[in-house]
């Protein structure tokens, strides 16, 4: 248990700093049992109690309020492997490992977990299920429920559910491990999971290309689904101005191609055979460029070249960060709408923002977009992030208009929980409000949060 306040301080704040909390103190059980006992003695209290995993969430959900009457569970000393069975593609693991671990673990038996975020080098196999998480392989694999066969849950009360098993086939009765996967630990703790596995590449194809509109995009990630098939694992797309803040802020960052163009799209694709990605690129993007799709492109020769232009993609939120006030949407549209999207919220924002700059990049493949809009240049950072509100209800406004959703891979936390009343279906937000009851009666499991 940590007490001192110097010491808590890492688990108080989120890394955007816009969630700041308090707690009574950080409990650190080491095994599901500790985390039991921890909730029935929270939920005989009626002390709210605060899961985290790698502190890594963008929308709050890992923080407590500033009360000072909460506790904060870290999930990060649960962090075994428990099984690894690559004959059922198929290993079990704690919530507290990393997700770059468990990529490790995988890899080590000969296999591949598909799972790939910015931060994997922190965030936890616990945190990636309880918010969903994406990243920029959804296009190929689907999100973190897509990975996942089974899950270990404390629940409130202090008993331990468990789905955790292997099998591809089970029909008995009610999907409990999927009520529980996006939940944001509002309705249990995830303590272990076992997570589907994957044949491994064996080749990969990083490439940058250089074209004129998000139109073109679009048209080019439907070629290249034609020609890659399902080695097509990732398609993101990246505006001038973003690389162009990489540029000036991300040392080491360099400009792929030889001159500038007003959009990008950085695709990888994989094989299953030495030497296959590369064919493919290579053959799919010649054919790309004679068709007008792009007006240029560079295919990574080496892993480090590879890095470096994934690098430029990672980077784009940093950048921002440091360029100054930077007002973010995580959104998703059906694929199809995403170039008229970009327009119309292009329009509305300049007409109500003057001078603001749109930033919107993201993974494309599945339709999520980080619809990012950093201050006019020389304004008043604090001014500019002021209108967070206004600059709101321009863009999830329009998401709804184009049948989008306004929290695509981040979940609803604390940032979004007032805004999911008005745009989920009442009869499912009576539904949710349900199961919470149901399955935290007393309100302890994770307080303010999704509902």
């Amino acid at each position: 248990m940590v007490t001192d306040a110097a010491d808590m301080d890492a688990y108080l704040s989120e890394p955007r700093d816009l969630f700041h909390g308090d707690a009574l103190c950080v409990v650190r059980p080491e095994d599901a049992g500790e985390v039991a006992r921890v909730l029935a003695l929270c939920n005989e209290l009626g002390v709210g109690i605060v899961p985290q995993g790698g502190n890594t969430g963008l929308v709050g959900g890992q923080t407590p309020d500033m009360s000072g009457r909460q506790i904060v569970l870290s999930l990060q000393r649960l962090d075994r492997v428990r099984e690894v069975d690559p004959s059922s593609d198929a290993m079990t693991l704690e919530a507290g490992v990393t997700l770059a671990r468990a990529q490790e673990i995988a890899q080590s038996v000969d296999r591949y977990f598909p799972l790939s975020l910015a931060s994997e080098g922190s965030c936890t196999i616990g945190g990636n299920l309880a918010t969903n998480a994406g990243g920029v392989h959804v296009l190929a694999y689907g999100a973190a429920r897509d990975l996942v066969f089974g899950l270990e849950v404390a629940l409130a009360d202090g008993r331990i559910l468990s789905t955790l098993g292997k099998l591809r086939k089970d029909n008995t009765g009610y999907n409990l491990t999927q009520l529980f996967v996006g939940s944001e630990g509002t309705l249990g703790v995830i303590t272990a999971a076992t997570l589907k596995l994957f044949p491994r590449p064996r080749s990969r194809a990083v490439a940058f290309l250089g074209l004129d509109d998000p139109a073109k995009a679009l048209a080019l990630l439907n070629f290249m689904k034609g020609h890659a098939g399902p080695g097509l694992h990732a398609f993101e797309l990246i505006p001038r101005v973003g690389l162009e803040l990489v540029l000036r802020h991300i040392p080491g960052a360099r400009d792929p191609l030889l001159s500038p163009h007003p959009w990008y799209a950085l695709l990888e694709i994989a094989g299953f055979a030495e030497g296959e990605a590369e064919r493919t690129a290579a053959l799919s993007l010649a054919q790309a460029l004679e068709a007008g799709l792009a007006h240029d492109a560079t295919i990574a020769q080496s892993l480090d070249q590879a890095e470096s232009l994934w690098r430029l993609r990672e980077s784009l939120s940093e950048a921002q960060k440091r360029e100054g006030g930077s007002i973010k949407h995580d959104v998703s549209v059906p694929i199809e709408r995403i170039p008229a999207f970009i327009a119309e919220a292009g329009a509305r924002i300049a007409a109500a923002f003057p001078q603001a700059r749109p930033v919107p990049f993201g993974h494309m493949g599945d339709g999520n977009l980080h619809y990012n809009v950093s201050q006019p240049v020389g304004a008043d950072k604090a001014a500019f992030l002021a209108r967070w509100d206004e600059m709101n209800e321009i863009v999830h406004g329009l998401v709804h208009d184009y049948g989008g959703s306004i929290s695509a891979e981040h979940g609803i936390g604390r940032l979004k929980r007032n805004l999911l009343a008005r745009v989920k279906d009442p009869v499912a937000l009576d539904l949710m409000r349900a199961l919470k009851k149901t399955l935290d009666p007393r309100g302890v499991l994770n307080p303010g949060k999704l509902i």
